[in-house]
């Protein structure tokens, strides 16, 4: 089988490897469509922390099982799935208060172990979803990307009445914006990003009102507006400080990012407030959550989608989303 491998740092290579065979309670995935994540490009470059070389990386794909492993029932081959990339243990403190997704010992599908950049992949047969016929083929890796969405508004719990604001017109913006008004009806959702492209793309995706924060002050843009609810995904350690200077009195503010680099921040400015502050990494068994969205049509994930490239032209295609954030969101890969 052909497998996107990331050797080391910076050396991609198409390979042919051995079919791997599915170990008791997995399932053996054949792929159809993957989507490229940012978290990709920087296992490519070495700037991921937690991977490890070599390694097939892919966390967003989609395929149908064609062989399980013991203990799997027979019946599912044949059954068209995603697959959730949270690997976790299901016995620390975080697996048992139903937050898989910092297990002690959590290992992530195509970070810690082999993904979906590949004609095949194995994963555990309790982390294939089922996808429904209602949900098209080219469409189906891109439920992963909306459970980052679901997962941090369900700490949020957005309402009809919130003003929203998300920093950032990226692939997890977008998701958070379709979410917070598709799904919850948020009242008005605003965005900020630096781009006038990522911009029109944040209102095609449901945005009320956009703002270009490049040079112009977001606080001297929303004129006194003040946000109850807020989410980070653009992640600059200084949007932080900033998230609390201009939220309201007890808003709620999220932050899906990764930033190595420091902040600035008094508790002041949080406690005179009493602002609630939380953070979000992966997803907690939101798979069905987001296919459920799908199916009603409460979000639109062909709206992200920019590109296609057969798996041959991977390389091509990760550099494509890396260098072009102006007419580039969501790549995926055909796989055959």
């Amino acid at each position: 089988m052909k497998s996107v491998v990331i050797e080391q740092p910076n050396e991609l290579r198409i390979q042919d490897r051995p079919l791997p065979e599915p170990a008791a309670g997995e399932v053996r995935v054949k792929v159809r469509y993957a989507s490229i994540c940012g978290s990709d490009v920087h296992i490519w470059h070495g700037h991921n922390p937690f991977a490890r070389y070599p390694r097939v990386i892919g966390h967003e794909f989609f395929g149908t099982i064609d062989a399980v492993g013991p203990g799997v029932d027979s019946g599912r081959i044949g059954e068209r799935v995603a697959v959730d990339p949270v690997v976790s243990c299901g016995h620390c403190y975080p697996c048992s208060v139903g937050r898989p997704n910092v297990c002690r010992e959590l290992q992530v599908i195509g970070v810690h172990r082999d993904g979906g950049f590949s004609q095949y992949a194995v994963a555990p047969a309790s982390n294939a979803w089922r996808v429904p016929d209602s949900i098209p083929d080219k469409l189906a890796s891109l439920i992963e990307p909306f459970t980052i969405a679901a997962n941090i508004a369900a700490f949020l719990k957005p309402t009809a009445q919130d003003i929203a604001l998300v920093y950032g017109a990226g692939p997890m913006g977008l998701t958070a914006i379709q979410a917070l008004k598709g799904v919850y009806g948020v009242k008005q959702v605003l965005v900020a990003d630096r781009l006038p492209e990522r911009l029109a793309m944040a209102k095609e995706n449901g945005a009320d009102a956009v703002f270009n924060n490049s040079e112009t002050p977001l606080a001297a843009q929303l004129e006194g507006v003040q946000p109850t609810l807020i989410i980070d995904a653009a992640c600059h350690p200084s949007i932080l400080a900033e998230a609390a200077a201009l939220a309201s009195p007890a808003a709620r503010i999220g932050l899906l990012g990764f930033s190595a680099e420091p902040c600035t921040i008094t508790q002041q400015s949080l406690t005179s407030k009493e602002l609630s502050l939380f953070t979000s990494r992966l997803n907690s068994h939101r798979f069905p959550q987001v296919i459920e969205w799908m199916e009603r049509g409460a979000i639109q994930p062909e709206k992200l989608v920019t590109h296609y490239f057969p798996l041959e032209q991977v390389e091509q295609a990760m550099t494509l989303f890396e260098k072009d954030p102006r007419t580039c969101c969501k790549v995926i890969l055909s796989i055959e």
